[in-house]
């Protein structure tokens, strides 16, 4: 019940993957975490936010949908010399974890890519004890917005949220948390919202690069090219609009997240 990943796992996936911190994509989370706490990190991909998250509580579970996935955040954990992690393939509709075993249960931009994201809410609350906390941040795709409008950019946005409704995915996931914790069951809910900001020559210039690379080499770019929604030419275009954005010193996007706080009921 997994679904396809629309991403899959190209270097420009994992290269935006990597930037991910605690900081940056679980600030709403931090401020309810303790050194005693155990916690599973759903769907920890290349594991830079899973080794930030366990330096703040006791022991973390890693898990991703394969080895293959997870092998990414296990390498970085030998790297840094990290011991407090566990590491498991799981699918997020069936955990095969114990009922109430961990203090808080978190996923960060999951819930977009399952068939099925009130049953994943389901398992994530079952597996955390009663007092605890499920949380969950998602990115919302059709509120993304940019300047200056550019035509590529809307293509590449209209694009991208139709390759992943083909995957049986939500892209615009965020807006939908707080309807999905209710529908789970969940009504002692925490609904907030943050954004990444992509200003700065620097960044433009990595947001833009990503994504260029992105559209014509992952995943991504191979479905839209065998669906038939785009040709290579296609791409090559809109990839060259991602650059033409990025080198405008007016140039800003904006990234929306929503964000949910699930209490589990005693």
């Amino acid at each position: 019940m997994t679904g396809t990943y629309t991403h899959g796992h190209h270097e420009s996936v994992l290269r935006s993957h990597r930037w991910r911190t605690a900081e940056n994509s679980a600030g709403y989370l931090l401020p309810h975490l303790h050194p005693d706490q155990r916690l599973p990190d759903v769907g920890a991909g290349p594991g830079t936010i899973t080794l930030d998250l366990a330096a703040r509580v006791a022991r973390v579970t890693a898990t991703e949908i394969g080895e293959p996935e997870l092998d990414l955040s296990r390498s970085l954990a030998r790297e840094r010399g990290v011991v407090t992690v566990d590491f498991t393939v799981q699918d997020v509709h069936a955990l095969g974890l114990p009922d109430g075993a961990y203090d808080v249960t978190h996923a960060h931009q999951v819930l977009q890519h399952v068939s099925d994201p009130v049953l994943a809410l389901r398992e994530m609350a079952r597996v955390t004890r009663p007092g605890g906390l499920v949380a969950a941040r998602d990115s919302d795709y059709a509120a993304f917005t940019w300047w200056p409008l550019l035509p590529e950019l809307d293509e590449w946005l209209a694009l991208y949220r139709a390759a992943a409704r083909a995957n049986g995915g939500e892209p615009d996931a965020g807006r939908r948390l707080l309807s999905w914790a209710h529908a789970a069951g969940l009504r002692h809910v925490t609904a907030t919202s943050s954004t990444w900001t992509f200003a700065t020559a620097e960044d433009r210039a990595w947001w833009a690069g990503m994504w260029a690379d992105r559209v014509t080499g992952s995943a991504l770019a191979r479905q839209l090219v065998a669906d038939g929604r785009a040709s290579t030419s296609d791409l090559a275009r809109i990839a060259d609009g991602w650059r033409r954005w990025a080198a405008d010193d007016d140039a800003w996007f904006s990234v929306l997240h929503g964000e949910v706080l699930c209490r589990v009921p005693g």
